[in-house]
């Protein structure tokens, strides 16, 4: 009986150590991953630090400014193309083509956007159970 305890203690040592050493690896593998990670991150800060250093050499004024004379045909600005908000005509109010088309067949009136139709009221329906109530008009 005592052998049998024995090794099973002995056994339950070595699962113990294997079970301690494969967390240490793992663990080790982890940490490795991190700092593969950081790396990475690091690398990316600096590309995109040299990526906004390339956007701001290539948008200086001075060169933007070359760069329009040579290639673009370009007259300077006069006073009489600034304008003000209030000189902007206002947007022409929408019309329903096919919706005036219709009236007009149907009713020989044509309806303009400024007119608006008046709604037309709906009336209840007449229920035949008794105490059963209806809405007396129709709110959109």
């Amino acid at each position: 009986m005592w052998r049998l305890m024995h090794f099973v203690a002995i056994a339950a040592l070595i699962g113990s150590a294997g079970y301690a050493y494969s967390i240490k690896y793992e663990t080790m593998w982890y940490a490795e991953q991190v700092i593969i990670a950081r790396t990475a991150i690091v690398k990316e800060h600096d590309t995109i630090s040299q990526l906004r250093a390339e956007w701001a050499n290539l948008s200086r004024p001075d060169r933007v400014q070359e760069l329009a004379e040579k290639y673009l045909d370009l007259k300077p600005l006069a006073l009489n193309q600034i304008g003000r908000l209030r000189d902007i005509p206002e947007i022409a109010p929408k019309v329903d083509v096919i919706a005036n088309t219709i009236d007009t067949l149907a009713t020989g009136s044509i309806v303009t956007p400024s007119a608006k139709p008046k709604p037309t009221p709906v009336k209840p329906l007449a229920h035949p159970k008794p105490g059963v109530t209806t809405p007396t008009s129709h709110k959109p």
